[in-house]
């Protein structure tokens, strides 16, 4: 089966929303639409229609262009049925181990509640691809907003199940900031400091750090290793994974 076709499109300062092609069906969709301009830009550029919307969660710039675009090309919304009543234009509300298909190809819904509680991710496992809006970002994690830091780490723990070879399609261009922040708490470990000269590369060059494999970042980004005693050494705590998590978490909203 041909690989899922996956096109990023920055909006805002600093968020990104996606196509996604089956090349087999020319079925399209798109991720996390906070704006509508951008994407029917893009659409036009290439001639495609748009048959899709896929939400993460409800904040409104991963929602903002859901009614235009479902307006203009009358595409169906799909979002966390826990939000059902927070997704703009939501036409059917999904949850954990739901299929959602974009032609023939198929994602399997993860629930990832955290940085809100209806939050949700796509894993199109045949294309490794991972649409994980803000739950998962390249070494960091999104912010606390509706959930603790126990429901954040069963919510990241779930994410890094997957295989390493999964591509990590977050919804902000946050490696940066997040790089320093991690090398503040973890600056000895050598795949960090690798991935962090690779980024401040690509920011250079003005190329984006998206996506990120998912093998980097359970060896590199400290929020999917909160169970390694090695961290909780070096932050000075005994191993206990939420405890280390919660002030990971903490440490990054002073940073």
């Amino acid at each position: 089966m041909p690989e899922l076709e996956t096109s990023l499109i920055p909006a805002f300062s600093d968020n990104y929303i996606y196509l996604l092609r089956d090349p087999a069906t020319g079925t399209v969709a798109v991720v996390d639409p906070g704006a509508a301009e951008p994407v029917a830009d893009a659409l036009t550029a290439r001639g495609w229609p748009l048959h899709l919307i896929l939400v993460t969660h409800h904040h409104a710039d991963h929602t903002g262009g859901n009614l235009a675009l479902k307006e203009r090309y009358g595409a169906r919304i799909l979002g966390p049925a826990a939000d059902r009543n927070r997704i703009p234009g939501l036409d059917e509300g999904v949850a954990e181990g739901d299929t959602v298909r974009v032609g023939d190809a198929a994602a399997r819904v993860i629930e990832t509640p955290g940085h809100t509680s209806g939050h949700i991710s796509f894993h199109f496992a045949e294309s490794d691809a991972l649409f994980c809006g803000d739950t998962l970002f390249s070494l960091g994690c999104g912010r606390l907003f509706e959930g603790t830091p126990s429901t954040m780490w069963q919510s990241l723990l779930k994410l890094r199940a997957l295989p390493d070879e999964t591509k990590v399609h977050c919804g902000h261009e946050y490696t940066a900031s997040n790089a320093r922040f991690a090398l503040s708490v973890d600056g000895r470990n050598p795949d960090l400091i690798r991935r962090a000269a690779e980024i401040e590369e690509l920011r250079t060059r003005g190329e984006p750090t998206i996506p990120a494999s998912l093998g980097e970042e359970k060896r590199a980004n400290p929020f999917l290793r909160a169970d390694d005693p090695a961290l909780a050494a070096a932050l000075g705590m005994e191993a206990d994974p939420v405890a280390v998590f919660a002030t990971l978490r903490a440490r990054k909203d002073a940073f």
